[in-house]
């Protein structure tokens, strides 16, 4: 099974997620017409967050941005 580029499924931990009754409906709505269960779209929603938010996540300098 292949998700956001990956080989196999990982383990997932779960939480709590509180959202609005209108995205709710939307999610359920989408769900209907694509069968894509409403937790794999929030996990996309997280993944495009921190993609977005990146810059403000801990990690290494690129070796270019370290040498200036």
């Amino acid at each position: 099974m292949v998700m956001h580029g990956l080989a196999m499924a990982r383990k997932k931990i779960s939480t709590t997620v509180y959202i609005t009754p209108e995205q709710n409906e939307l999610l359920k709505q989408l769900h209907d017409k694509t069968k894509v269960p409403v937790a794999e779209y929030i996990r996309q929603g997280i993944d495009l967050v921190l993609e977005k938010q990146r810059d403000n996540l801990p990690g290494q300098l690129a070796l270019s941005v370290a040498r200036k």
